[in-house]
């Protein structure tokens, strides 16, 4: 009878890589490496529509501010951003930032932390709530805000009565921006607190530390960088908000008007150069924000990647 004999043959793998039980590269194996995509037509049609699309729609408004502003010249341009009304509108401007960012970020921090470390019975529910500002329109929360805090709403009465005065003054307009930027600093910080974890708090707690060592010295340097982007989208946020702002400000001259309602006046009333070089100190902030925002959100990502390594 013929006997068969079975032979092994080392044929590369050309497939792939052919990993052995220790990871190692067998002997023979042949590793393909990926091949860089090369550009066809429809890339590079593509490539020229998002290009165009985002030169007309974002790059040439923001050139047009820029030229608007400065069209008739340096001189009426540093006119218009002194004028009294102005630097009033950009006061008040300031403030109500500073106070919603404040805000938010106390709540931002408490949410965080409360979301991000435990886990309990409606936590979902009140991470949907956490997202509502984004979803309803800031015209709605400004009605919604005199519904509640108007003379004649559920609250205004009662707190007018008091010499408290909320809507057509500076209250109601912190008010409205506070509620249309809640979400940004809690929704940059629960990630990285759940990333986190808890094991250096509880090693903290063993070590002797209390409540407020542990979150200075341990938790607040692990989320410093999302923190920092968190207040970044917040002031940029709270500076351009116009829709929440113009329904309970009243639009009172001098007194109510933030720089985006006096950048409408002005444009109503003709003052095209005035209301451009308003505009444009708006645009730089916007700019400023987007550079930061870029920058910290790149070492914010960075920071999410090695907090996972180390939970690994």
């Amino acid at each position: 009878m013929a006997s068969f004999e079975c032979v092994s043959l080392d044929l590369p793998d050309v497939t792939g890589i052919a990993m052995g039980k220790n990871g190692d590269v067998p002997e023979g194996s042949v590793q393909r490496r990926a091949r860089p995509a090369t550009w066809s037509w429809t890339s590079v049609a593509l490539t020229g529509i998002v290009i165009v699309f985002l030169g007309t729609f974002l790059v040439l408004p923001l050139i047009v501010v820029f030229v608007e502003a400065f069209r008739q010249g340096v001189r009426v341009y540093l006119a218009a951003i002194s004028d009294p009304e102005a630097l009033t509108a950009i006061k008040l401007t300031l403030c109500v930032a500073v106070m919603a960012l404040t805000i938010n970020t106390g709540f931002g921090l408490a949410a965080a932390w409360c979301l991000g470390k435990f886990r309990f019975p409606g936590r979902q529910l009140i991470t949907a709530l956490i997202d509502l500002p984004i979803s309803v329109s800031p015209v709605v929360v400004g009605l919604l805000l005199v519904l509640v805090y108007g003379r004649h709403g559920w609250l205004g009465g009662f707190l007018e009565s008091h010499g408290l005065r909320i809507i057509f003054a500076t209250p109601g307009i912190i008010l409205a921006t506070a509620f249309v930027t809640l979400p940004l600093v809690a929704r940059e910080l629960i990630p990285t607190m759940e990333a986190q974890g808890t094991e250096q708090e509880e090693a903290a707690r063993l070590l002797g530390a209390n409540g407020w060592q542990v979150f200075f010295y341990v938790t607040l340097p692990n989320i410093r960088w999302a923190l920092l982007y968190g207040v970044v989208l917040c002031t940029a946020r709270a500076m351009g908000e116009f829709g929440a702002v113009s329904v309970v400000s009243g639009h009172i001259r001098g007194l109510t008007t933030t720089l985006p309602l006096h950048v409408e006046i002005l444009y109503n009333e003709y003052r095209f150069s005035a209301a451009f070089a308003v505009a444009s100190l708006l645009t730089l902030v916007g700019l400023v924000s987007l550079v930061a925002k870029t920058f910290l959100e790149r070492i914010a990502h960075q920071q999410r990647i090695g907090l996972k390594h180390k939970g690994a």
